[in-house]
């Protein structure tokens, strides 16, 4: 029997190792959005997709559909999903490499204010949503870098629905700002949405490999 797409995500995850090494066992993680990474308008990186390292250069687009009723349904569905706005980031936990993970985890992007366009159907008859970047992003976008004979890296994009009803931001001084290489070292996704208050509603990972010796 098929699993459903939001129980085939969980699958996907626990396959990888990204729960627990990104994602804690103890969190019970249950998606209710279903998303993908969109390269060059062309690319699309969904669970498990090994994607080349000159594919991704660009800073992506995202593309989301909500899948179950969260938080944002709650009270006045309509006026709450106009107020709805989620947090993507972008993170790598096999740095330097999977064997010797010592910079786990490496924060590539992070981007607050990430919005729902109005729902539209595409050709195929189904909703296919870009999310509208509404603000800068907090930590600027790196593509992956694989070390050479550093073996495949699960690039981990975790999508937080941001508290409704306040304008989030993340204070300035934050370490998310930091974007020389080393600021951007050991840092946890996972506690970041805590720190913040996010709720971990969505998660997609691709593949790249590293470059032979």
């Amino acid at each position: 029997m098929a699993l459903d797409p939001l129980s085939a995500v969980v699958t996907a995850l626990k396959r990888e190792s990204i729960i627990p090494d990104v994602i804690p066992e103890t969190a019970g993680f249950a998606p209710t959005v279903l998303f993908s990474i969109i390269y060059r308008g062309v690319t699309e990186a969904v669970l498990s997709t090994e994607v080349l390292r000159e594919d991704t250069l660009e800073e992506p687009e995202i593309n989301f559909t909500p899948m179950v009723a969260s938080d944002e349904s709650a009270g006045d569905s309509t006026s709450k999903r106009g107020e709805t706005s989620y947090t993507l980031v972008m993170t790598d936990p096999d740095a330097p490499s999977r064997a010797d993970p010592k910079y786990r985890q490496f924060r590539h992007w992070v981007i607050t204010g990430l919005k729902s366009p109005p729902t539209s159907q595409n050709p195929s008859g189904t909703a296919s949503l870009t999310a509208l970047k509404t603000e800068a992003s907090t930590t600027p976008y790196r593509p992956p870098g694989p070390p050479p004979g550093s073996g495949p890296h699960r690039y981990c994009f975790l999508l937080f629905q941001e508290p409704i009803g306040d304008s989030f931001s993340i204070p300035e001084g934050a370490k998310e700002y930091g974007a020389a290489l080393e600021e951007r070292r050991s840092w946890n996704a996972f506690e970041f949405g805590n720190q913040y208050g996010l709720k971990l509603v969505g998660v997609n990972y691709f593949i790249v490999k590293s470059a032979d010796i």
